[in-house]
């Protein structure tokens, strides 16, 4: 098991994201995981730094910690052939620390580029399969053409490639979605701990590293974490298809007034005690995964790796997923 901690992009700017990757390499995290968005979830997280300049300087700053995207949508905001090439780059300025997640995406951030989202998922999906075939088809060097049914590239040529190439982790939440992370992907990236979805990635032939996201909120009083979460967290409540399709940060808001404080700590561990913090992971690991993301929803980021280095890391890393009947 590898453990990373999310730069919520959302929630913090691209200083204080830096600062945080930095004290997240000294606690001992294996990997940061930085979220790709162009606005936040809800004004009252207040930031949407461009995440590939925020990673540059992550990468010229540390020296062993991985890096992540979690994810990016290289369709609509993005032509993957950006994607392509801006992944290679940070590959070489990382030292091959990079691993490029990719996900279909949210109306929330592709729709500002005044293109249009589909409105389907199938037709996103299979955006996505075509995005990930020429990523991969740069990636092989050369001048590239293709012509697919949503996506075109015409003469292209990275240059800048690393001797290793980037994984990618495909984002599930779904059996199709899974498929293809088996198909054309490196690995898996979820953000619920459903054992279906490790299931029908393996079933389709993946093999590669399996990552989740774990919902936590920390603070010295477990009802600060849960009022924190509830302030600026609220939305990851709010369902996929809810999440996926809402335009802008103030339909989220209106989507989540009925969120109680109690929904909060059901879905979040949230305050001071390790022991919900490491049944929390477990979880996860006995759904399959074994790249595990801590997502930290509390009030206090610096408290929290403080927190993790002190009380978690010892005790998470001596887990073993429970074997499933």
């Amino acid at each position: 098991m590898q453990i990373g901690y999310k730069l919520s992009a959302e929630a913090f700017g691209p200083r204080e994201l830096v600062r945080q990757a930095v004290m997240a390499e000294q606690a001992g995290f294996d990997f940061v995981e930085i979220s790709d968005h162009y606005h936040p979830w809800l004004d009252s997280q207040g930031h949407s730094p461009f995440a590939w300049t925020v990673l540059g300087a992550i990468a010229a700053r540390t020296d062993r910690i991985g890096l992540a995207t979690g994810v990016t949508c290289p369709t609509v905001r993005y032509h993957p052939a950006i994607i392509a090439q801006a992944a290679a780059t940070l590959a070489l300025l990382s030292d091959g620390r990079f691993t490029l997640g990719l996900g279909s995406g949210e109306r929330l951030n592709e729709h500002v580029v005044g293109l249009g989202f589909p409105d389907t998922v199938s037709t996103r999906q299979d955006m996505l399969r075509e995005a990930i075939e020429i990523i991969r088809l740069l990636w092989r060097g050369g001048y590239r053409s293709y012509d697919g049914k949503h996506l075109r590239l015409s003469d292209a040529r990275v240059f800048d490639l690393p001797d290793s190439l980037p994984l990618i982790a495909v984002a599930a939440g779904g059996e199709r979605a899974a498929v293809l992370a088996a198909e054309l992907g490196d690995g898996l990236f979820a953000t619920e701990d459903r054992p279906e979805l490790v299931d029908e990635y393996r079933a389709a032939g993946g093999t590669g590293p399996r990552y989740a996201e774990v919902p936590v909120a920390w603070a010295p009083e477990e009802e600060t974490a849960a009022r924190a979460a509830l302030e600026t967290s609220r939305w990851a409540l709010s369902g996929w298809k809810v999440m996926s399709e809402l335009p802008n940060p103030v339909n989220f808001d209106a989507a989540t007034t009925t969120v109680r404080i109690e929904d909060i700590t059901e879905k979040f561990a949230c305050g001071p005690d390790p022991a919900r913090h490491v049944a929390a992971v477990q979880r996860y690991l006995d759904a399959g995964f074994d790249r595990v993301v801590m997502q930290n929803a509390g009030p206090d980021p610096e408290g929290f790796i403080d927190f993790y280095s002190r009380e978690l890391d010892g005790r998470l890393r001596g887990l073993r997923a429970q074997h499933r009947s």
